[in-house]
């Protein structure tokens, strides 16, 4: 790896190098109740099949407990009276705040009483919760007996929840008797819950539900295992049931997390003790800046995704920091100055959330004046770093938001990209925040000085984090210039928070990330390229590069582009069947205009407009072949990825004269009801664009805008 001027490149670069010593000095930043004798352990895993492949294992032989890292350290280190989470309900009108020593309080006597409930080391309990502190509270206490917690995001189907169930075989479920999605009415839980049950083989022995006042759960049914969350707390308080905390082996999982299963039945990450909590522990330091005691984590995701697991719950706690459990969405709850709101009540230093928020807060606020308002009144000068992940940030959004941040924000302050996924469990690329001292050695040449960040490259999600290894290689596995296009594959082994396997899956696992490569490197799914600074540009997931006349074209790419237009606030561009070209780009757009035309088909003079700048950035072969216009028509899972998958057979479908067919939903969509929505829009561009798109069998088709 060649020299570089900035000490993000000198650490990936040592925690690459020399592993072993770069992860042992992060591993003495926690409390081991068995210190690990050594740092990585490599070996070769055979298959039942025969097939062989690397395996690896962070800290095996050390015993650790996360609950009291999270918890009882911080209490014992005199810091119980420090905030560890901020409730803010603006759905309830709730807000809520717990000390260090409140936290361990409730975890403490939940874990005594889950202990009479038969949980035990190893166990796995299943957590199906709303954006509530009990749900931390929940998590945590099942980590501190030692068992194993798997998240089902609240208000799942009732088939994804038994699929879920009966995958990891909980022997208790934590549910709520409601959940509450945004400004919609309380969704009951027990109508799900109950179906689930009925549909899954492995039904758990015991579900404790935590009575909300929107929606009771009655009659609570004793004979169905039922019991009132609340009472069982009550009763072990009562009679002094508490639970200390139960260490495990460093390689024993902390808890399984299910892919989102938007294609086939989803996979159970498996999350190992040792490495999640050291690689937590740094990343929210060095990436995120959060240091410890007084600095504020304002993550508006759900304790369901991947996201809520590391910065909602885990990696604040073990930074000793406060994290904000926010209930309620970007817009709607009640407009679009929630976050900001949120920003100034706590004083947040650091905010992650997904581009398709902003996007949402962009399109209702395009003047950014809920921002302004709370800027100029001094509201956002705790803010030091906008953070994004989970879709693709496009330029116009990251050059707007640096442009506000510089006004408003904490000097200095920064909008920083990062890409990571399931699978990883942390960023694999960003910008890190911290000083030096964060992962250097206070010997070190380099140990103190202040940690120059690399320079912004709009459009791009950083550099890679320490100890992930990210090349670009082609479909045979051959490593391709930089500038180039194609898959983004990992060098092996992972950092620590990287999964090692599936839940009791080891086939799937190496069918799913190994073979493609033949082992030699982990397959992420993305397509993407390295420039030759080393930034790293995540343009779409493999599925979604479209093959136009042998181009391979990004989704990512073509959105950047639309997205420049000064009225587009947010695009997705999939591919439409041409019998000529193969495919053609066909883009959907949402316009940040207060006023939403009523038409799918946009004006003339936009649609030039769209057309000439996608010509100009990505080429003449990407010229599109359809635009629709219209407000609530892209479908997003309930993390914030966008459903490319759903408008894409819309537009086949509609090109094949079959606009009315019955499409599969995911589980994981956020609003069914969009989906009809974009389908009505579809049938109406279609309709009025016969000319153009005339429905073929293989005839293909041809764009004339």
């Amino acid at each position: 790896m060649p020299s570089s001027p900035f000490l993000q490149d000198q650490v990936l670069r040592r925690s690459l190098e020399d592993p072993e010593r770069f992860w042992a000095r992060q591993a003495e930043q926690l409390h081991w109740h068995s210190k690990p004798s050594a740092t990585l352990h490599r070996s070769t895993k055979t298959l039942p099949s025969g097939t062989s492949h690397d395996a690896w294992a962070w800290f095996p032989d050390g015993e650790i407990s996360t609950c009291y890292n999270c918890v009882d350290r911080h209490v014992a280190a005199g810091n119980g009276d420090a905030v560890a989470i901020y409730y803010d309900s603006p759905v309830t009108n709730t807000k809520e705040t717990y000390t260090y020593s409140q936290l361990l309080d409730e975890v403490e006597v939940l874990a005594g009483a889950l202990r009479e409930e038969g949980v035990g080391k190893g166990d796995v309990v299943m957590l199906y919760m709303p954006m509530i502190p009990a749900a931390l509270i929940g998590i945590l206490a099942i980590n501190r007996l030692g068992a194993v917690h798997s998240v089902v995001f609240g208000g799942f189907a009732p088939h994804a929840l038994a699929q879920r169930i009966d995958a990891c075989s909980p022997v208790v479920l934590l549910t709520a008797s409601c959940g509450i999605d945004g400004s919609k009415p309380p969704i009951p839980y027990r109508p799900l819950v109950d179906e689930a049950l009925q549909l899954a083989a492995a039904r758990p022995r015991r579900t404790l539900v935590w009575q909300r006042d929107q929606i009771r759960w009655h009659p609570v049914d004793r004979s169905a295992g039922h019991a009132t969350w609340q009472k069982v707390v009550r009763s072990a308080r009562a009679r002094g049931v508490r639970a200390g905390c139960i260490p495990v082996k460093s390689t024993d999982p902390v808890y399984v997390i299910h892919t989102s299963g938007t294609t086939g039945v989803p996979k159970g990450v498996v999350r190992q003790a040792g490495g999640h909590a050291v690689g937590l522990r740094l990343s929210v330091s060095y990436l995120f800046g959060i240091q410890g005691p007084g600095d504020v984590i304002f993550t508006a995701s759900d304790i369901g995704w991947v996201v809520g697991h590391s910065y909602i719950v885990y990696a604040p706690l073990l930074a000793g920091a406060a994290t904000v459990l926010y209930e309620g969405k970007p817009v709607g709850t009640p407009d679009a100055s929630a976050f900001w709101r949120v920003v100034e009540d706590y004083k947040v230093n650091a905010m992650f959330t997904a581009p398709t928020a902003l996007r949402a807060i962009k399109r209702d606020d395009p003047d950014n004046s809920f921002l302004a308002q709370v800027g100029k009144r001094g509201g956002l000068k705790s803010l030091r770093a906008l953070f994004l992940a989970g879709e693709r940030s496009e330029p116009s959004l990251i050059t707007m938001y640096e442009g506000l941040l510089s006004q408003y924000a904490a000097p200095g302050a920064e909008v920083i990209d990062n890409w990571w996924s399931t699978e990883s469990g942390s960023p694999i690329t960003g910008r890190a925040l911290a000083p030096a001292a964060a992962v250097e050695d206070s010997s070190s040449p380099a140990g103190g000085r202040e940690h120059p960040l690399p320079p912004v490259r709009p459009g791009s999600a950083g550099k890679p984090m320490p100890g992930f290894h990210v090349r670009i290689v082609d479909d045979e596995g051959k490593e391709v210039a930089s500038g180039n296009m194609g898959n983004i594959v990992l060098g092996l082994p992972l950092a620590p928070t990287g999964f090692c396997g599936l839940w009791k899956d080891e086939e799937r696992f190496y069918r799913s990330y190994l073979k493609r490569f033949d082992g030699k490197w982990l397959d992420t799914g993305d397509a993407g390229f390295i420039d030759a600074e080393g930034h790293v540009n995540i343009m779409s997931r493999n599925d979604d590069v479209l093959n136009v006349s042998a181009h391979r074209l990004s989704s990512g790419g073509l959105e950047q582009a639309i997205t420049s237009h000064p009225l587009v606030a947010e695009a997705c561009v999939v591919g439409i069947p041409d019998a000529l070209k193969g495919e053609l780009p066909f883009a959907f757009i949402t316009l940040s205009t207060a006023q939403h035309p009523s038409s799918a088909i946009p004006d003339s003079a936009v649609a030039s407009e769209i057309q000439a700048l996608v010509r100009k950035q990505v080429g003449p072969i990407a010229t599109l072949g359809g635009i629709i216009q219209g407000k609530g028509m892209i479908p997003k899972t309930r993390s914030g990825k966008t459903l490319r998958r759903v408008l894409r057979e819309l537009v086949k479908n509609a090109v094949h004269g079959e606009i009315d067919k019955e499409l599969v939903v995911p589980s994981t969509v956020e609003d069914a009801s969009v989906i009809e929505v974009a389908r009505a829009k579809v049938k109406e561009y279609f309709e009025a664009r016969k000319d153009v798109h005339a429905p073929i069998e293989g005839a293909g088709v041809r764009a004339k805008l």
